[in-house]
Parts: structure tokens; sequence; C-alpha cells
């Protein structure tokens, strides 16, 4: 299993010099399988550039499941270039807190006068599965989903392939519960011994003071979890917009010296586009 993120910015994408290592574009991460199927979480705008990669590679079929409905996980949808292909297959799968199904979710960024190009325009064709709440299979993976705490819900989800295990768990506050949360134990067990966790880690402590109950974490909580969890390596996720690359190369340190004094093996990093890991 290959994972590589697209987009790790949260709220809104950003640009400028003090954003170029762990770039500005939103939520978009891409699962590669064994058997080399394609796997879609999120449609923020990094997804334009994963769309490029797909069509110069040559690829027509994903699979694509969202986390969330709020708009920095869908705003990149429009610009993938594959939708406007007649030879694209999309497999969607929806989720409980769309509040409609996964095609009115999808569609209405692109309803007028929000875009110029009306969804129903676009060429690809797009297989749509509603709501799973529980395990469910993508050939050689098992992906499980588990209701984040965030307000308007949301999912996070567990791939498994080869007894490896890839935990995704952005914009997930993990010291507050929001309605149909679960508690900071819920989050330990399904994290538990993962090879790979990637969590929501917006906020540093005095700002939290501020943007309590907005759905996001503090580091140092997303680095509590992963130690409590005995994960092998976590990735910071869900960058605040005002986050520069300098304030984040410190967040990183402070990680990894918490690490150090706790002298456990937690490989820690802050995500960016670019970034691959095989596990």
């Amino acid at each position: 299993m290959i994972i590589r993120c697209w987009g790790a910015r949260g709220s809104i994408p950003v640009s400028g010099k003090e954003y170029l290592k762990y770039g500005g574009d939103t939520t978009c991460m891409e699962v590669r399988t064994k058997d080399d199927e394609i796997i879609i979480i999120d449609a923020g705008t990094g997804i334009r550039k994963l769309g490029n990669s797909l069509l110069a590679e040559g690829r027509r079929h994903y699979t694509m499941i969202f986390t969330h409905a709020h708009w920095d996980h869908l705003m990149g949808f429009p610009f993938f270039k594959p939708i406007y292909e007649k030879e694209t297959r999309i497999t969607m799968y929806g989720c409980p807190f769309a509040r409609a199904s996964i095609k009115h979710m999808i569609s209405r960024i692109m309803s007028p006068p929000n875009f110029p190009v009306n969804f129903e325009e676009i060429k690809a064709e797009i297989i749509y599965h509603e709501s799973y709440e529980y395990l469910f299979s993508l050939k050689s993976v098992t992906v499980t989903p588990i209701p984040l705490s965030h307000p308007d819900h949301g999912l996070g989800y567990k791939f498994i392939e080869d007894g490896k295990s890839f935990v995704f768990l952005t914009d997930n506050e993990l010291t507050f519960k929001h309605p149909g949360g679960l508690n900071y134990q819920d989050y330990l067990d399904f994290s538990a011994n993962a090879d790979l966790l990637i969590h929501d880690a917006e906020y540093r402590e005095e700002e939290y003071r501020e943007t309590k109950t907005w759905g996001h974490s503090v580091y140092k909580d997303a680095l509590r979890l992963a130690l409590d969890a005995r994960v092998k390596k976590l990735g910071l996720f869900h960058h605040d917009q005002d986050r520069t690359d300098q304030s984040l190369d410190e967040i990183l340190a402070d990680c990894r010296k918490i690490i150090k004094e706790r002298n456990v093996s937690l490989e820690c990093f802050a995500a960016y586009p670019g970034m691959e890991i095989t596990l």
C-alpha cells in the first residue's frame, strides 16, 4: 500500500513564500493498493495536481471516498480534469453526514451561479454508493470508517492491506466531543498499533483557547494519541491557514523533543504535497 499526499492545508488554500515547504493545497490523499487500484480521499484543491498526474499516467478508473462535506474537502472537484474525459470512471462512496445523496453533495459546488460548468455536463461515468458506516472492502484493502468529532459530522478511515494499517483522522477534535463524535479512548482503540496515523494537528495550545469547538486538535493531543496508541509513524495534518513553514518546523521539533524524552520509537513528520509512504 502506497500513501501519497496531494494537499494537507486546512480550511482554505494558501500561497506565498512562507508556505513552500508544506504546501497550500487543501485535503487530498491517494492510496495505491498492491493491485495498483487507486483510492482518492477527499477532493480539496490538491486533487487538481492529482488529476493532472493521473491523466499523464493514462489512468482513468478510481475509487473516491470523503471524510465530510465542508468546502475545503470538496472545492477542488471541478478542477479534477479526469471528470471531463468520457473514458473516466469513478466509484464514489457516500457518507451519512452529507444530508443528501453523494451526488448532491458533489454537484452543488458546480451549481449556478457558483461555477460556469454545470455538473451534468461532465463526461465521466460516476457510480454512486451511498452511506457506508461499517467495514467494507475495496478488493485487497479493507476500509473501516469511524465517526469524527467535528461540526456537521464526518468519518475517519482505517485502511488495512496484508496486515499493514493506515489510519486517517483529519478534522477530528480529540478534547471536545461534538454530536455524533466519540471519546478519546475510541480513537485510541481505533488507531492502536497502526503503521501510519495521519491526524489533524491544526492548533497550538494558546490558539486552542479561542478555537475550541471548531473541530480541530492541538498538535500535542495528536501526538499523545499516537504515543498512547503505539503507532509507528505519525503525520501531522490539516495545517492552519496561517501556519508558516517556520512555525510548522517548530511544532515538529517540539514533537520530536517530546518523543525523545519519552524514549519511544515513533517517527513524526508534518504532511506535505508530494509526500509518499509505502507500507
